[in-house]
């Protein structure tokens, strides 16, 4: 058994909701952060098993909404932790929540990674997602997070917004890259049911214009010297997200807070997104203990998700199995919706944008 070496943790506060978020999150309300993180202590206390963690990753909601004191509680909860030298600790930003004093904090806590969500500095898109950002004092606090002493930043970069255009895109990228982030992920806009746009019943942009922004962006940031190594992750050499690639590699991690999924010694786990039940010490919703044969096809879904796909021999030494005699791998090799090559099986890079019809045609 592999020990666990991945940790998420969800901070479910925001200071404004966003019109397209289905993340569990709430409006910043100070009398829950502490009540939450009393009982996110809890969790913690209960699940951890005392492994050397890797990567940590804060996600929300926004975990810098909170104050200086509650990220300094929240930080005393954190110190349960074994963090190996090499740690990858990245915290989830809001560019408006960064003053020098928190990023101090952050650093001084030993976070090392910034993502910030910035989505776009168009002001139609912008209003469209109920978010600010503004260029120049993104600019400006991109300098300061670099004085500070952060050397690995991922932005956030939202498209196919309803009206959105190429050139807008195409000026997006250009503002982003000038900041020179270590890494950008990158998100075509998606209607959920719960959300603002979701309840405006806005609808998404053509598929055909969507597959072209998609190539823009491939393009354009390549030229920008980042390396595609997901389908919506580009990084620049040696600094891909080493926690996101523990969901990838189908690896076991713990996930603590609300609305969170984990998996944990075969159990997939998955959260309650209430957090009136969350405070009262309910955390977990759903349990389900996978077989093989679910292991072998969630390999497969996020394995594909990588450029370089999946080891022949890996998945072998993994499960006992040889992955092309569990699923159609030949005929789609044949068809050419997936390539075959030193050992490695992966999804065309210009089938890429159809990929979930080649997971279908898989599973």
């Amino acid at each position: 058994m592999e020990k666990i070496k991945s940790v998420y943790i969800h901070i479910p506060f925001c200071n404004s909701i966003c019109s397209y978020c289905d993340f569990c999150k709430v409006v910043y309300n100070s009398e829950w952060i502490n009540l939450y993180l009393t009982k996110l202590q809890e969790e913690i206390e209960n699940g951890y098993l005392g492994e050397t963690i890797e990567t940590l990753y804060i996600g929300g909601g926004t975990p810098t909404s909170l104050s200086y004191e509650e990220l300094t509680k929240l930080f005393k909860i954190l110190k349960v932790f074994k963090l190996s030298e090499n740690v990858e600790f990245t915290m989830e930003t809001n560019i408006n929540d960064l003053t020098q004093e928190k990023l101090e904090l952050l650093y001084n806590n030993k976070v090392n990674r910034l993502s910030i969500g910035i989505e776009s500095f168009n002001p139609e898109k912008l209003n469209f997602m109920n978010r600010e950002a503004n260029f120049k004092d993104v600019k400006n606090k991109m300098a300061l997070i670099r004085q500070i002493g952060f050397k690995n930043v991922n932005l956030d970069l939202m498209y196919a917004i309803p009206n959105e255009t190429l050139k807008v895109l195409k000026k997006d990228l250009k503002l982003i890259t000038k900041l020179k982030p270590e890494h950008i992920s990158t998100y075509s806009l998606m209607i959920e049911k719960n959300t603002l746009v979701g309840v405006n019943k806005i609808k998404t942009i053509e598929e055909e214009k969507d597959a072209r922004m998609y190539e823009l962006i491939k393009k354009y940031l390549k030229r920008k010297g980042y390396i595609h190594y997901e389908v919506s992750n580009f990084a620049k050499k040696g600094y891909a997200s080493l926690h996101n690639l523990t969901y990838w590699n189908n690896q076991e991690y713990y996930g603590f807070g609300c609305g969170v999924s984990g998996y944990v010694e075969a159990i997939r786990y998955e959260n309650t997104k209430s957090l009136s039940e969350y405070l009262k010490g309910n955390f977990i919703s759903s349990k389900s203990l996978m077989t093989k044969i679910d292991n072998m096809e969630n390999e497969l879904i996020l394995g594909l998700r990588k450029l370089e796909g999946i080891s022949l021999q890996e998945f072998f030494d993994k499960y006992n199995e040889n992955m092309q005699n569990i699923f159609p791998i030949k005929p789609l090799i044949k068809s050419g919706d997936l390539i075959y090559e030193n050992g490695r099986v992966f999804i065309n890079p210009k089938k890429l944008y159809v990929m979930n019809e080649i997971l279908i045609k898989l599973i």
